[in-house]
C-alpha cells in the first residue's frame, strides 16, 4: 500500500489539483524501487493525487495493469452516534467536521475494501495499492488488531510503502509500515 505523493495546493473551486512537483519526484523514486516486482494489478484510488501517482509508477512496471478501484478511494471512518463512546472523546469534534463526501460511517466501506484486499486463493499475488493515509491507517489498525479508533495517528509520508500479508492460514502480518527509504 502507497499513499500518493505530495499533493499540490488545492484549486479555488476546491478541486485536486493533483500532484505537485515534489509529488512527481516522490513517485518516479517510488517507482525505480519497486521496478521488476512481479505485481499482479495495480489498484489506485479515482482522486487525482492517486491516479498521477499510479501513471508515474505504472511506467516502472510495464504490462502490469493498472485501473482506478473505488476500495482504494478516500475515506474517513466516522462513528456512528451509537458508537461514539468506543473513541476518545478528544477525536469526537474533529470527527465531526470531516467533509461530507469522505465520511465512512462506521467504516463500512473500509470494511469492503480490507475484504476485498485480504481475499487469498492457492497462488501468490502481489498487489500495490496507491490510496490515502487513512485508508492505509484503517488496514494497519486492522492488520495489528488494534481498537476501532486507533487508524487515527497512523501517519504515512507520501509515497510511503506500507506492506501487509495476508495468508490462508494465519492473521495477516505487517511486514512494513511507511518505510520511506527511497526518498
Amino acid at each position: 500500500m502507497i499513499r500518493h505523493g505530495e499533493q499540490a495546493p488545492t484549486a479555488a473551486d476546491g478541486e485536486d489539483g493533483g500532484l505537485s512537483d515534489v509529488g512527481r519526484r516522490q513517485a518516479d523514486q517510488l517507482g525505480q524501487r519497486l521496478e521488476g516486482i512481479p505485481f499482479a494489478e495495480i489498484h489506485h484510488s479515482p482522486l487525482p493525487r492517486a491516479v498521477q501517482t499510479a501513471d508515474v509508477i505504472a511506467a516502472y512496471l510495464p504490462n502490469v495493469p493498472t485501473h482506478a478501484c473505488e476500495h482504494a478511494t478516500d475515506r474517513t471512518p466516522i462513528p456512528s452516534v451509537e458508537d461514539r463512546v468506543q473513541y476518545p472523546e478528544r477525536f469526537l469534534a474533529w470527527l465531526d467536521r470531516v467533509p461530507a463526501q469522505e465520511r465512512d460511517e462506521n467504516a463500512v466501506g473500509l470494511q469492503a475494501a480490507v475484504e476485498h484486499f485480504s481475499a487469498t486463493d492457492a497462488d501468490d499475488r502481489h498487489e500495490l495499492v496507491i490510496t490515502h493515509n487513512f485508508v492505509i491507517g484503517w488496514f494497519v489498525r486492522h492488520v495489528l488488531d488494534a481498537p476501532t479508533w486507533r487508524w487515527i495517528g497512523l501517519d504515512q509520508a507520501n509515497c510511503g510503502l506500507t506492506i501487509v500479508q495476508f495468508d490462508t492460514d494465519r492473521p495477516p502480518t505487517l511486514v512494513s509500515f511507511n518505510d520511506i527509504g527511497h526518498l
